[in-house]
């Protein structure tokens, strides 16, 4: 749900292909002009969507199911969206009690419409940082995160370094939520000592909730 340009990547090591047959939902190629936060205390709250190549937000029913298996209590939890777009994901953690949520975008339009929507929703535990959002992951303290949202451009290298640097970044118990165009098998996530908690789809993108994997008893 967020605009990172970047250079076409390859498909993930391991990760599962694009099916040579079978139906697709094509994502539209204009994003709608607003959605809305779906729960919390901002609920039915306003977040503009600008037309940019590589701005995909997040669907309503997505967002809606994540938070369902997140449980919707999420007081005193730190969180992180590193390619925060529209900053859907972000805030709607933060509409459910979040404690800390750092925003991380790169294009300076979009970080400006963080910046007024931070100051609308007078969010104050939401912090907004334009810049490098992987960066800004592998600054973050090792095990400080109970959340953390990655939704890279889907034609993007990002989705295998920044798995890896969330790995050391979430707590135990702590969460991944991983947006990718290919489902990411529990063998493959293994490498990262990462697991598959819960799974879906929607379309064309196919979206997880990752823990880190438990050491065998």
């Amino acid at each position: 749900m967020k605009y990172t340009p970047a250079p076409a990547g390859k498909t993930p090591s391991g990760a599962a292909p694009r099916p040579k047959s079978g139906k697709v939902v094509a994502r539209k190629s204009v994003p709608p002009g607003e959605i809305r936060i779906i729960g919390g205390q901002y609920k039915r709250s306003k977040l503009p969507v600008s037309n940019k190549p590589g701005l995909r937000p997040t669907p309503d029913r997505v967002r809606e199911t994540l938070f369902n298996w997140l449980g919707q209590d999420l007081t005193g939890w730190r969180c992180l969206d590193v390619f925060a777009g529209t900053g859907a994901l972000g805030l709607e953690a933060a509409s459910r009690g979040a404690a800390e949520v750092l925003l991380c975008e790169q294009d300076a339009g979009l970080v400006d419409q963080l910046k007024a929507l931070q100051a609308k929703l007078r969010a104050d535990m939401v912090k907004i940082e334009r810049g490098d959002g992987l960066a800004a992951l592998r600054r973050a303290s090792p095990a400080s995160m109970q959340l953390v949202f990655l939704d890279p451009p889907f034609d993007s290298p990002l989705f295998e370094p920044a798995l890896k640097a969330a790995a050391q970044v979430v707590a135990e118990p702590g969460y991944i939520y991983l947006e990718a165009p290919q489902a990411w098998s529990d063998d493959v996530l293994a490498e990262y000592g990462l697991q598959l908690h819960r799974s879906g789809r929607a379309g064309a993108a196919h979206f997880h909730l990752l823990v880190r994997k438990s050491a065998p008893a």
